[in-house]
Formats: structure tokens, sequence, C-alpha cells
């Protein structure tokens, strides 16, 4: 069994925030950023995570649960700020909006146990994988519309 931090990556439906904020920038809208934005997540990239769960396939010991994280924990308000720069936007295009009620403040898991039995150790750089990301949102506009418009 494998628990993981938040995905990311192509194709993940917009209802998520990195791509629900990409596409509303890429879009010329605003992106609603919760309360004070400093909720923290740790974000992992699909291909760690495919690459994780393949790990645990091969080498796991039945009945054991993995986390699997990504290592790179931001706040809400700093990932929007990169995903601002990535786009060409300012900060005039977020928009700060009320809170959800019982919203996680911090939200990772520690990977220590597949680390220390499997090796794992997320491979991609986060800065990269989220430039790629960006691009593939940018350029796939007809994927992602549709799916925006009915969530």
């Amino acid at each position: 069994m494998t628990r993981c931090s938040n995905d990311f990556g192509p194709h993940q439906h917009p209802e998520k925030l990195i791509p629900h904020f990409l596409a509303r920038l890429l879009s010329g809208g605003t992106v609603p950023l919760y309360g004070d934005g400093r909720y923290e997540r740790d974000w992992l990239y699909v291909d760690d995570h495919v690459r994780a769960v393949e790990l645990v396939r091969v080498s796991g010991r039945p009945g054991e649960v993995y986390n699997i994280g990504g290592g790179t924990p931001l706040s809400n308000l700093e990932l929007t700020h990169r995903l601002l720069a990535l786009c060409g936007a300012g900060p005039e295009r977020i928009e700060h909006v009320e809170d959800r009620k019982g919203h996680d403040r911090r939200y990772a898991v520690d990977h220590g146990k597949i680390t220390a039995e499997l090796g794992y150790r997320p491979r991609t750089d986060f800065a990269a994988a989220l430039a790629e990301t960006a691009q593939w949102y940018e350029r796939h506009a007809d994927w992602w519309r549709p799916l925006l418009a009915s969530a």
C-alpha cells in the first residue's frame, strides 16, 4: 500500500491546484488563494510517484504501507508566485478568498521508510518539472478548457 503527498504534472484535471491555477492564468484570469496562503504542501512530480509505486510493487514488503513524498514543501503563496512567474503574470492576478473551514495548515508525508528500505528518492527537479507542466498546459488548452468549464 502507498500514500503520497500532492501530485502534479501533465494531464492532471484542472480541479487540482496547479492545473487550476495554470488554466486560470493562461486564460487571463485571477487565481483564488485561500486565506493567508501560508498553507504548506509537499509536491510530488508524477514521474517520481510512478517510479516509487513500481519500486514498492517490485521490492516492497507485503502488508506494509509506504509513504511517497516529493521533498518539496512550499506554501501555497510561494507556489502561486512561481506559477505567476512561469505565466508572465504579476501579483495583481492573485485573488485572496475566504479560507475553507478545516483547511489543513500542512499536508506532507514522511517518506523516510521507503527511502531507508527501498532506496527511494525523488529524482525530478521541482522547478524544471513545474516549468514543464506549465508548458504542457499552455500547449494543450484544447484538452483542459472543456474540463475547466465543467468543473
